[in-house]
C-alpha cells in the first residue's frame, strides 16, 4: 500500500481510521489480495488490470469500460502527481506500478464486483444487497463499533467486521488452503515420480555397466582366442615347412630294415613318399607306372610287397578310382589331431634312425 503526503506535515490533517480494514474489504468482495495507493485524504485506488483480471474477465479494459464510471476510473499520474511525495521511480517501480497505469476507486471496484459471474464473489454481493434492502427498508445500515476502542491501534478499524464478510474471508481461506494442500500434494508426487525415475535410471546405468564390463570380458577371450589360434595357425605351418622326417631319411631307414628290397620297389617307394609324409598319397596305378618306368602290374606287386612289410596300408580310394595310401603309423594315430599325428611321426623315425 501506498499513502501519498504531498505537502508539509503541517497540512496534513489526521484521517478518520476505515471502518472495516480496506485490504480485508476488498479481499471479501474480489477473492484476490489486490495492490492499492491510498491517499491523504483516505481514498483508496486500485490498478483497474489486477481488479479485473482477479474477477476472471477475459478482457479487463472492456470490463472497467462498461463498468465503471469516467469518474471512478483515473491514471495514476493524475492521482498523484507529486510521486506520493518520494521518487516515483523508485517506490511505485518497485510494485510495477506506472504513472500511465488506469486506476479505480472502490466505487469502480465494487462496480466490476457486481457485474462479474466469479462464484467467490457472490458472498460478498449477498452481503451488498441486504445493506441495500436494508437501507431501504429501516432508512439505515450500521455497523457494531469494536470493542475496547483504546486498544484499538492507530489507524485500524473502527467497526467490528459484518459476519458476511467474515464468513466470505473465512471460505476464501479456507479455498486457499485446499489450493495450497493440493500444491503440495501434486509437488510430493512430482517428487516420487522424480525419485522413481532416478532409481530407474540409476538401474538402467547399472545394468549397461554390468553389460559393457561383460562385453569387454568378451572381447578379453575372443581376443585370447585370436591369438592362440594365430600362434597354433603358426606353429602348424613351422611343422609342415619343417617335417620331423624327410623323405629321404624314410626311404634310408626302410632300406636299412630291408623292407625294400629291390630296385623297383624302391623307385615306388620313392616315387609315394613325399604325399606319405604330408598326410596320404592319392596315385592311380598307371599315373605311378608312367612317372617310373614300370609297368602297372610291376607297380602294383610293388605297392603289395610294401603293405606287406607294413610300410603303408591303404585306407580306401579317391572319388577318380585311385588308391589312398597312408603310412602305418598314422593309421594307429588316426583320433589324434594333424599336429600330434606329425609329431609322432617324426619322434618314431627319429627312433629308427638312432636304433640304426
Amino acid at each position: 500500500m501506498y499513502e501519498e503526503e504531498n505537502g508539509s506535515p503541517e497540512e496534513v490533517t489526521e484521517r478518520k481510521p476505515d471502518a472495516i480494514e480496506v485490504g480485508d474489504f476488498v479481499y471479501a468482495a474480489t477473492g484476490a489480495r489486490v495492490r492499492r495507493v491510498t491517499l491523504r485524504d483516505g481514498t483508496h485506488w486500485f490498478p483497474a488490470k489486477d481488479v479485473a483480471s482477479g474477477l476472471g474477465y477475459s478482457n479487463p479494459r472492456q470490463a472497467i469500460r462498461w463498468h465503471v464510471e469516467d469518474s471512478n476510473q483515473l491514471l495514476l499520474g493524475d492521482i498523484a502527481p507529486g510521486g506520493y511525495g518520494l521518487a516515483p521511480a523508485r517506490k511505485g517501480a518497485a510494485h510495477g506500478l506506472r504513472t500511465t497505469m488506469k486506476m479505480v476507486n472502490l466505487q469502480g471496484l465494487i462496480n466490476l464486483v457486481n457485474g462479474c459471474t466469479k462464484p467467490e464473489c457472490q458472498p460478498f454481493k449477498k452481503w451488498v444487497a441486504e445493506v441495500i434492502a436494508t437501507i431501504q427498508r429501516d432508512g439505515s445500515y450500521s455497523l457494531e463499533p469494536a470493542p475496547a476502542q483504546q486498544l484499538v491501534p492507530a489507524g485500524g478499524p473502527a467497526c467490528v467486521m459484518p459476519p458476511e464478510v467474515i464468513d466470505a474471508i473465512v471460505r476464501l481461506e479456507e479455498r486457499n488452503l485446499r489450493a495450497d494442500e493440493a500444491l503440495v500434494a501434486m509437488q510430493a508426487e512430482r517428487v516420487g515420480h522424480a525419485r522413481r525415475s532416478n532409481e530407474l535410471l540409476t538401474e538402467i546405468a547399472r545394468a549397461q555397466r554390468e553389460t559393457c564390463q561383460a562385453q569387454q570380458s568378451m572381447a578379453d577371450a575372443l581376443h585370447q582366442i585370436a591369438q592362440t589360434l594365430g600362434t597354433l595357425g603358426a606353429r602348424r605351418q613351422e611343422a609342415g615347412r619343417e617335417p620331423g622326417v624327410t623323405p629321404q631319411e624314410l626311404l634310408d631307414v626302410w632300406r636299412r630294415r630291408k623292407l625294400v628290397v629291390t630296385e623297383d620297389v624302391h623307385a615306388v617307394a620313392a616315387f609315394i613318399v613325399p604325399a606319405l609324409i604330408g598326410g596320404e598319397a592319392r596315385y592311380r596305378l598307371e599315373e605311378i607306372a608312367a612317372r617310373t618306368g614300370l609297368s602297372t602290374a610291376r607297380v602294383h606287386a610293388c605297392l603289395r610287397m610294401l603293405i606287406k612289410h607294413q610300410c603303408i596300408r591303404q585306407v580306401g580310394c579317391a572319388p577318380d578310382g585311385a588308391p589312398v595310401y597312408v603310412l602305418v603309423q598314422l593309421i594307429q594315430k588316426r583320433a589324434r589331431s594333424r599336429k600330434s599325428k606329425l609329431r609322432l611321426r617324426a619322434l618314431s623315425y627319429r627312433k629308427l634312425l638312432d636304433l640304426e
